[in-house]
């Protein structure tokens, strides 16, 4: 036994001791006051006085007893009010009723419990650490007339880091560009994807490997991020970005509108035939192919004209130009204020006066509309009504632009030790398809190759699911489902092994009078039940 406050049990339970441990503590050692408590749910070891929580916040001493602060969360396929009550954990037994919350009936009928509708989260649940532990949950339910058992904790993770995609046009930043928080480095600019810019945010480097303030910095973005709160960023030599997942970014104090239908090329041949007899000329802007519609392909199809155009950068192919310009927040996600500023001229043996030019960005956020007078110089004209409809038809095509955050770790030894004495056996299952991987009930991506390398869409999970401790870590949810058989031939902690009707019947906590709390949410109707569902793996 260690001389210092434990979470690795329950006291006051029958034998064979639960997965957590709330001792009343013993000073470690001299220099430490009597009415403190050692936590060590993590590495930190906080020595916490009386009425206080450590430094994470997740754990404090009421009255000589460490309590989690934060209520286990419990997923509910139906609940009948939105409300999110917290509610006490009691000695006595009692029903829930449809919100979830624990009736005023005296007598409790195990029928009134739905366990078949209930799901234990790690959000609030504890962690493993010191690593030696079961984990703070082992559930054993039954889904479709099969035992199964779920295996819940909250991993601390340093090895993990947010991804994050930007709906935008817009020109972020150079590639590989660091993004700073508060000044501090916090991650990069990532290759960029179909309408979209990349950004990858935190990792062990940021959080650990630089000064303390990098590391806290780091991990307080991660943290507000992970909990679907802004971000204020600025990336080095490009942009000044506000992210916040599920909503639209702010781009130099600009909210963005519009993610692209497609590139320059892709928008000319989308809408050609709409656009065939209303206009002479089209020239979608497009800081990577801008499209060019009497030489593009498409064009050629319709047997249209050719216009004698003289596009600047570099001809890729038939209608298709790179590099017309710079990257920028302009016109198509290039530099530029003034379209004609990308044409270099006409041909006057094959142009004329009187031709039809439209321009337009991908998103149809930019167009104009000109005809070339007796110079075969472009003048603005008023846009013709049809043209206008076919250019308000590109902008309906082009989705909602938002921020995207996924969240993704490796989940190490402590965890995997936290399910099965032979951990490798955990991995190997979930690669064979046996085990189902959720974080906060939500299906993670399981990334191929070694290891438990998991991705979690935060929009998927239920608010406030992250946390954090200083070490610095990252604090987030995660669960293991299989069925029994499998769970025992993996190796797993069966004699820690709770039933979920005593679970929710006792509850995660026992501390000596001292109560915390169970909180309910209704299960996210976008994601699959999280027993009885195939792994997502790569």
């Amino acid at each position: 036994m260690t001389e210092h406050t434990k979470t690795d049990g329950l006291p006051g339970i029958e034998t064979p001791a639960l997965p957590q441990v709330l001792e009343r503590s013993r000073p470690r050692n001299e220099r430490m006051a009597g009415d403190k408590i050692e936590c060590n749910a993590c590495p930190v070891l906080c020595q916490i006085s009386a009425g206080r929580s450590g430094a994470c916040d997740r754990y404090a001493n009421h009255e000589g007893t460490l309590i989690r602060v934060d209520p286990v969360l419990f997923l509910r396929k139906t609940l009948a009010t939105d409300d999110t009550p917290l509610v006490a954990f009691a000695d006595r037994p009692a029903p829930l009723n449809d919100e979830g919350a624990a009736s005023a009936e005296a007598d409790w009928s195990g029928d009134l419990l739905l366990t078949n509708e209930v799901f234990v989260t790690g959000v609030g649940s504890s962690t493993t650490y010191p690593d030696y532990k079961p984990a703070p949950f082992i559930v054993s339910a039954k889904a479709a007339g099969v035992d199964m058992v779920t295996v819940v904790t909250e991993g601390i993770f340093s090895y993990c880091s947010f991804k994050v995609k930007i709906d935008t046009d817009r020109y972020l930043g150079p590639e590989q560009a660091n993004v700073r928080a508060k000044g501090e480095v916090v991650g990069h600019v990532t290759t960029a994807e179909y309408g979209s810019q990349m950004l990858s945010l935190g990792g062990v480097h940021h959080l650990t490997g630089g000064s303390k303030k990098e590391g806290r910095v780091t991990v307080e973005m991660m943290e507000s991020l992970g909990n679907k709160e802004a971000v204020e960023l600025t990336i080095d030599g490009g942009s000044q970005v506000v992210i916040q997942a599920g909503r639209a970014p702010i781009v130099n104090g600009v909210e963005e509108q519009r993610m692209r239908v497609g590139c320059g090329s892709a928008t000319i041949g989308i809408f050609a035939k709409q656009l065939f007899g209303q206009a002479d000329e089209v020239v979608v802007v497009d800081d990577h192919i801008t499209g060019v519609l009497t030489e593009h392909q498409a064009g050629r199809c319709l047997d249209m004209r050719r216009s004698g155009i003289k596009m600047r950068g570099r001809k890729s192919t038939p209608g298709r130009y790179f590099q017309v310009a710079n990257p920028g927040t302009g016109w198509g996600g290039t530099d530029i204020a003034d379209p004609l500023s990308i044409i270099e001229g006409w041909d006057a043996q094959v142009a004329w006066p009187g031709l039809r030019l439209l321009m337009t960005s991908t998103t149809g956020e930019h167009a104009s509309w000109y005809v070339l007078d007796e110079a075969l110089t472009p003048r603005e004209h008023e846009m013709p009504a049809d043209v206008r409809a076919v250019v308000a038809r590109i902008g309906e095509n082009c989705e909602p632009s938002l921020c995207t955050v996924l969240f993704l770790a490796g989940a190490g030894g402590s965890l995997r030790a936290g399910v099965s004495e032979n951990p490798v056996l955990l991995t190997r299952s979930i690669k064979n398809a046996l085990v189902n991987v959720t974080c906060g009930g939500a299906p993670a991506y399981v990334w191929p190759g070694g290891g438990i390398t998991v991705m979690v869409d935060v929009m998927r999970m239920p608010d406030r699911s992250f946390g954090t401790v200083p070490t610095p870590a990252i604090v987030a949810p995660i669960e293991f489902s299989m069925s029994m058989d499998d769970y025992r031939m993996l190796g797993g902690h069966l004699e820690h092994m709770r039933s979920l009707e005593d679970v929710l019947r006792r509850g995660a906590w026992h501390n000596d009078g001292a109560p915390t709390s169970r909180r309910w949410v209704q299960h996210a109707s976008v994601n699959p039940w999280p027993l009885g569902q195939p792994p997502l793996l790569g």
